[in-house]
């Protein structure tokens, strides 16, 4: 008998605007690696957009979790980012049954983060660092930065072009500074945003 596999990655935790979400993707590995998944970074956006659609059509279960900022900057302030990242794959894992999970850990401690999960949700879990080696973890980090990369673009046709969203850019910095992007977009408890207004 064939283990069902699946596989959990995020995208969106650096960023100081806009939401985090992960992706579960539960399919076969060597149909995932035929179409071509692999880590999401490394893709195009329209390569992203391609393979999503690919991923869609033959996995046994795909899902996804949008985290707030709100909810990060409430975990965020109190140490616990990873604990609130354990929290929405576990969930995941609820909606997508699979016999064993892969998840790419955001945890320095990647064992940690696999055991904290397995003992949440009674499965089998391996955390790794690049865990986009996994087919199933690939897709799952097309699933989210797709999802994630949509939602930004609403809200720039909303708001305006704010940049990348990210500390480290000065077009980011400066719709910050000048209160341009919406409130409840805003990652507060991010210490580059904190230092924008001192």
């Amino acid at each position: 008998m064939t283990l069902s596999v699946g596989g959990i990655d995020e995208a969106g935790r650096g960023p100081v605007v806009g939401p985090l979400v992960l992706a579960i993707v539960v399919g076969d590995s060597e149909a995932l690696s035929k179409i071509g998944v692999r880590d999401s970074k490394s893709l195009s956006p329209r390569a992203r957009e391609v393979l999503y659609g690919k991923i869609l059509e033959m996995a046994v279960c795909v899902n996804y979790a949008v985290v707030e900022p709100y909810e990060i900057d409430l975990h965020v302030s109190r140490g616990m980012l990873n604990a609130l990242e354990m929290k929405y794959a576990a969930k995941l894992m609820e909606l997508c049954p699979a016999d064993l999970y892969y998840v790419d850990s955001p945890d320095v401690k990647a064992a940690r983060f696999g055991d904290g999960l397995s003992f949440l949700t009674g499965r089998r879990v391996v955390s790794l660092h690049k865990g986009e080696a996994v087919p199933q973890v690939a897709a799952a980090s097309i699933v989210a930065k797709v999802v994630r990369d949509r939602l930004v673009e609403m809200l720039r046709k909303e708001v305006g072009d704010f940049g990348s969203g990210y500390p480290s850019d000065r077009k980011t910095r400066e719709w910050l500074r000048g209160g341009r992007i919406p409130h409840e977009c805003v990652r507060w408890s991010w210490e580059t945003v904190g230092k924008l207004f001192k």
